[in-house]
């Protein structure tokens, strides 16, 4: 397919997929709009405030490798925003490395992270190309500020929890409970996964600056202990996160425990559609768009390493607009120049911690990072 737009949106009908959107236009990059439904991308676009500036075109391809390749073939980075991605992703990869294309997606699926180090990575690193899953805040601004707190020397140790108020999408919620029914959880311990247990613990943990606790989950693992385990410096990594809303937390073990009892001995495909099925029980239509009061993110990090210590706390403001800054600014300088690695990479380790959180806070997203350290 000729096209002079140098960014492709795959899955651009969805809730991020629009902010994406709203994010290159103001980095003034034109691109394609792309995904399953022509009518829905179209109606998606016309949400998008200024769209009528933006320089772009809608594209109905169906998702196979061949299709996507012809689609992504003048393009020079891929957002894909299409989950499952341990499910949908091979085929949006397969076609980038085809036409030689950058990468990125918006998971949180710690499989699919783990896939993309050990399958594609060589892959696309041959091809001088980036492979970056997980462009994203529900991950992407704890490993800024676990970035933050490696910048003192000899800490080794990650012990890091992200707390979100607001509402996950549609999407989100899929993907949580298919990931969380469908897949094991690992944590990094001297520099090798270890499998959390799959027993429904809630952990309590202390939320910074405030006096009530938290509730948290691991979450599937999450990207850090994928991400970091290719990171010299770090050999232990934990992760758990979870929402505000104690209530709702309370309720995720018990909705995952009734979704695996309904699943059974099903066939996979058969598992996806009842999960799917499960999760469009709990949240079936697009949330509102976000209230920079209401949906808040606090990020906190505890770096410790045998004689020192560091602790990175960040506060930022609604999530899914984080995501589609982020992913809009690594088009945009994949297109405009070359990421500081190619093949497998996190954000940072692609474009640098500090210039990450220099855009997160340039649009007003994230406040200025509280940082404690404790050096021999």
């Amino acid at each position: 397919m000729t096209t002079n737009k140098p960014v492709v949106i795959y899955g651009a009908s969805g809730y991020t997929g629009r902010l994406v959107a709203e994010f290159l236009r103001e980095y003034n990059l034109p691109f394609i709009a792309a995904g399953r439904n022509k009518d829905r991308i179209n109606d998606a676009m016309q949400g998008v405030p200024g769209i009528e500036t933006a320089s772009y075109d809608v594209v109905q391809v169906e998702h196979s490798v061949e299709a996507l390749t012809d689609l992504f073939a003048d393009a020079r980075v891929v957002c894909n925003t299409v989950g499952p991605f341990s499910k949908y992703g091979p085929d949006v990869v397969e076609a980038c490395i085809n036409s030689g294309t950058h990468y990125t997606d918006t998971t949180g699926e710690q499989d699919w992270v783990i896939t993309c180090d050990e399958v594609y990575g060589e892959r696309m690193a041959e091809r001088g190309l980036l492979l970056s899953p997980g462009i994203a805040q529900m991950y992407t601004t704890g490993e800024i500020a676990a970035n933050i707190c490696l910048e003192t020397p000899a800490l080794d140790t990650l012990d890091m929890a992200v707390f979100w108020k607001g509402f996950p999408t549609v999407a989100s919620t899929q993907t949580i409970l298919v990931n969380a029914a469908m897949s094991k959880a690992y944590y990094l311990e001297q520099n090798e996964y270890v499998e959390w247990p799959a027993d429904g613990t809630i952990y309590e943990l202390a939320v910074p600056g405030q006096h009530e606790t938290g509730l948290a989950l691991p979450w599937g693992g999450t990207s850090h202990p994928v991400w970091f385990k290719q990171d010299p410096r770090v050999t232990n990594v934990k992760v758990l996160g979870g929402l505000f809303d104690r209530q709702l937390m309370q309720g995720v073990p018990q909705i995952v425990a009734e979704a695996l009892e309904q699943i059974g001995s099903l066939p996979d495909e058969e598992k996806f559609k009842a999960l799917t099925d499960t999760a469009l029980a709990v949240r079936s239509e697009m949330p509102p768009r976000e209230n920079q009061r209401v949906n808040i993110s606090v990020d906190s990090v505890h770096a410790s390493g045998p004689l020192g210590r560091a602790h990175c706390v960040l506060r930022g403001a609604c999530n899914y607009k984080q995501t589609g800054l982020m992913q809009a600014f690594a088009a945009h300088h994949l297109v405009h120049g070359t990421p500081r690695r190619t093949g497998f990479a996190s954000a940072c380790q692609a474009f640098d911690h500090r210039e990450l959180l220099g855009v997160l806070q340039s649009f007003g997203l994230m406040a200025p990072p509280e940082v404690t350290r404790i050096v021999p």
